[in-house]
């Protein structure tokens, strides 16, 4: 089919999924531009000359976004609107087959880590002197750092390890050079991302050495906030917690999956841990850390959980009072541990139970913002939107957490400038405030 007009040296890079993903395609345009090839990220327009689809895969819901988007664009490739359609990431890694044969619109699919195959379809080198350098994909002033990636864990629900293999730790050094990089183009704040972040270093030193890559990044001049994501709850290296009770540009901030509240369901998911452990580490690390905002995520409906084990999730968000947190529905997914158990919780019922932990945890966290009125808190602003400047304290991650909105009439800050602010009215997910 003769095309409309296309630019047929524009490569357009669609991102799915989890901030692990945005990163991949942050390293992909990175490399297809220092191959002089015109790349860019999130074009709206149909009208690229290739388009790459970065998938996730990890549930039903993101399963299927990935396929809705991959047929759009094969839609836009039959009517000459796009010249080629390439998939890659984790939907691709896992039912390559399947897709092959269900979608032949599309001209090639790649796994995750696949990246050098990729670029020979531009008749491009993968650079290793490209290796740390990343074009962001959106202003700079954060930036989400991949320290490791896949997975040792055998959590009897996650499909992860199938999609993006063993864990992987990245050299301290690298992520040093990565970092500074990073703050010479004006990023103030690194998110430390990883499939399960407290294994960091396991693999290639021998022992947990996430406390000492927060220690070294912590030392690059330029990065004002650290924050740590994924961190994985059985096994969590203590250590973490004196580097951040020491550094002040270590935010106050975890992000810890514990994905449930009873011991016997811990048990059926293979988390390693029970739940009076996971209360023990909970109070371990608000002893250390003094303030600090902990997420979390669960898990509503896994197999086996009955309404028991459910309530013991209800009191145990209730005792802990987390300052953040989300809950998923389970996911019934081939190739897990979980799939030769039976799905005997009926989607209503896990979709009524989440509701209801999320009901609890609003009111929880509306409690804690209201605290927060009066008082005053160093913001770092992420954009201006509907007459409002809006940022993020130290105890909030982007997309995820609490923002603050800062009237903008008759005051001005810019996107990435830091700001003191005073909180004047709360709401469960949002704080308003005045510039000081």
């Amino acid at each position: 089919m003769k095309t409309k007009g296309i630019k047929k040296h524009k490569v357009n890079i669609v991102t799915l999924g989890c901030s692990k993903n945005l990163v991949d395609s942050e390293v992909m345009l990175t490399q297809l531009r220092g191959n002089n090839i015109d790349a860019v990220h999130e074009d709206k327009k149909d009208d690229s000359g290739v388009v790459i689809i970065n998938t996730c895969g990890f549930i039903d819901n993101a399963k299927q976004e990935s396929i809705d988007t991959i047929l759009r664009y094969a839609d836009a490739k039959d009517q000459g609107l796009v010249e080629k359609v390439y998939v890659t990431g984790c939907l691709s890694q896992r039912y390559k087959d399947d897709l092959e044969r269900e979608i032949p619109q599309v001209d090639a699919f790649f796994g995750t880590r696949d990246l050098p195959l990729l670029l020979k379809k531009f008749k491009a080198d993968y650079k290793h002197e490209l290796v740390g350098e990343r074009i962001l994909s959106h202003s700079g002033h954060y930036a989400y750092m991949k320290i490791a990636e896949g997975c040792d864990r055998p959590c009897s629900f996650c499909a992860i390890p199938l999609m993006r293999g063993k864990h992987v730790s990245k050299p301290i050094e690298e992520l040093v050079k990565e970092a500074k990089g990073l703050a010479a183009k004006g990023t103030k704040e690194l998110l430390l991302i990883a499939q399960d972040s407290t294994y960091y270093g396991l693999d290639i030193y021998g022992k947990r050495r996430l406390a000492d890559l927060m220690k070294a990044l912590s030392d690059v001049e330029g990065i004002e906030w650290i924050r740590l994501h994924y961190a994985f709850p059985t096994g969590f290296p203590k250590d973490v917690l004196d580097v951040m009770a020491e550094r002040d540009n270590i935010c106050n901030y975890l992000d810890i999956p514990l994905q449930h509240g009873s011991t016997n369901m811990l048990k059926l998911m293979r988390r390693g841990t029970t739940r009076e452990k996971t209360e023990q580490l909970i109070h371990d690390i608000r002893d250390k850390v003094p303030g600090i905002a902990i997420r979390t995520t669960l898990i509503a409906g896994h197999p086996g959980e009955t309404e028991a084990d459910f309530n013991e999730m209800v009191s145990f968000v209730e005792r802990m009072r987390f300052e953040r947190l989300g809950i998923f529905t389970y996911s019934h997914e081939e190739n897990t541990h979980a799939f030769s158990m039976e799905d005997n919780v009926p989607d209503e019922l896990k979709q009524e139970r989440a509701n209801i932990v999320m009901d609890l945890q609003e009111g929880i966290s509306r409690e804690i913002n209201e605290q927060k009125i009066g008082k005053k808190f160093k913001v770092l602003f992420d954009r201006k939107e509907g007459g409002y400047f809006v940022g993020r304290t130290e105890f909030d991650s982007p997309e995820v957490d609490n923002e603050v909105l800062v009237d903008a009439k008759d005051q001005y800050v810019r996107v990435g400038d830091f700001a003191n602010v005073i909180i004047d009215d709360a709401t469960e997910f949002d704080l308003y405030g005045s510039l000081l």
